[in-house]
């Protein structure tokens, strides 16, 4: 077996190999224009000749290519192009972000789509810019795979705040391969892989909006009696009672962190509980004796959870149904549902429940939800049973229906992960 280290990805295209080109990050790239320090005080959505980008914006809200035309970036408040004239950017531009509060610091946005467009680089933002030959999208990609950032996160300064500068870009290699056509070719791939992921999202966010307009109109609204949509057969009012009539809730158990093992029986903490269910992906186990002895706090699939503490998240509830066998810890509770739990769970769901829910908990430090918060609040229900179990049906059939679409694009996200470092050295 060879010995020798190579430069060259695992994942290629047909018709290209050998090693890739490895250069030091000044070899390739410069600093060409100044960046601002405006705040967020300075910028508007409105109107303005001149836009800029800042740093939250790409840690947070853009994706990797921007594109200028179809992206939400702010204007200058008052800018004169004359003033800003020598720090306008370029298609294929890198903008980094110098400061972060964890380890994405360093994430970086390639511009793409500027014709007539002013665009400069403002706070805490480090402009880059290749020297020659350059082409769209490959170097968006490879500056924000994990084969690049790590090099970053060795060079780190600040404790609350981490910070990167060009002095330690400068410290930086990239790789790259030497023919411009190989380059084409894995920028066109991710970003048609991003693009499928975009609109896959949407597809998401559009079935989630269905809902919650179904939502809004198989309930009645507030002063109402009557659900506006209905399933036919069925014209009763609907019958007003507390919370506390139609849930209970049982509080976990405090466990001790050092009961934790590495194999056993799944500990649901609050941290697995979020606004869109429940989440493994941070899984801790206790020993598997203490299913029996703390028979108290097991949980069945099929069961039903919600955060006591801070449970709310975004305007959403943060409550889930278990899909496996697992003991409930502190601060989450167990849901027992007097009726139907599947009409009883999107009740939960709708935005007015969850406003109540929160002005319910308003001045409390953190807000901790408790049975007795419950008898405050007044809810709309059907006293038809069967009505209840089609309305429940109904929405269960939708969730499955998002839960799908939702692991399709967990999927994709997590091939492009993949793909990134195979497809890059």
């Amino acid at each position: 077996m060879s010995n020798e280290i190579t430069n060259e990805p695992e994942i290629r295209f047909v018709g290209y190999e050998g090693d890739w080109e490895r250069r030091k990050f000044t070899d390739y790239f410069n600093f060409p224009v100044s960046t601002n320090s405006l705040s967020r005080a300075m910028l508007n959505y409105n109107n303005g000749e001149i836009k800029n980008i800042h740093y939250g914006d790409i840690l947070i809200k853009y994706s990797t290519i921007l594109n200028v035309k179809e992206d939400e970036i702010p204007y200058i408040t008052g800018g004169e192009l004359e003033k800003y004239k020598s720090n306008l950017l370029e298609n294929q531009d890198l903008i980094f972000a110098d400061a972060a509060e964890d380890e994405s610091v360093g994430k970086a946005v390639e511009v793409s789509g500027i014709t007539n467009e002013n665009l400069v680089s403002g706070l805490h933002t480090i402009v880059a810019r290749a020297k020659g030959e350059k082409d769209s999208f490959f170097w968006g990609y490879y500056i924000n795979s994990d084969i690049y950032h790590r090099q970053l996160l060795r060079l780190m300064q600040g404790s609350k705040v981490s910070a990167i500068s060009k002095g330690n870009l400068q410290k930086t290699n990239v790789s790259f391969p030497n023919r411009m056509k190989e380059q084409q070719k894995v920028g066109a791939f991710f970003k048609k892989l991003d693009d499928t992921i975009a609109l896959h999202q949407h597809e998401l966010d559009l079935l989630e909006q269905i809902k919650q307009t179904y939502l809004q109109k198989m309930f009645p609204k507030t002063g109402e009696d009557k659900p506006e949509i209905r399933f036919a057969g069925f014209t009763d009012a609907w019958e007003q009672r507390k919370l506390s009539e139609i849930i209970n809730l049982i509080g976990g158990n405090a466990f001790s962190s050092s009961s934790a093992t590495e194999e056993g029986i799944p500990w649901l903490k609050i941290a697995n509980v979020g606004k869109n269910g429940i989440n493994w992906n941070v899984q801790t186990f206790l020993p598997l004796e203490y299913w029996e002895i703390h028979s108290d706090y097991q949980l069945l699939p099929g069961d039903y959870v919600m955060a006591l503490t801070r449970p709310i998240l975004n305007h959403t509830l943060k409550i889930g149904m278990v899909d496996k066998q697992a003991l409930l810890n502190q601060r989450v509770a167990k849901l027992f549902f007097i009726i139907n739990k599947e009409f009883t769970f999107q009740l939960l769901q709708r935005r007015s429940i969850v406003d109540k829910i929160e002005n319910e908990l308003a001045g409390t430090d953190p807000p901790n939800l408790g049975s007795k918060n419950l008898t405050n609040i007044d809810v709309m229900i059907t006293n038809n049973k069967y009505e209840a179990k089609r309305i429940g049906n109904f929405f269960c059939k939708f969730d499955n229906t998002i839960t799908l679409h939702q692991r399709k694009l967990d999927s994709l996200k997590e091939m492009k992960k993949t793909l990134l470092q195979k497809m890059f050295v």
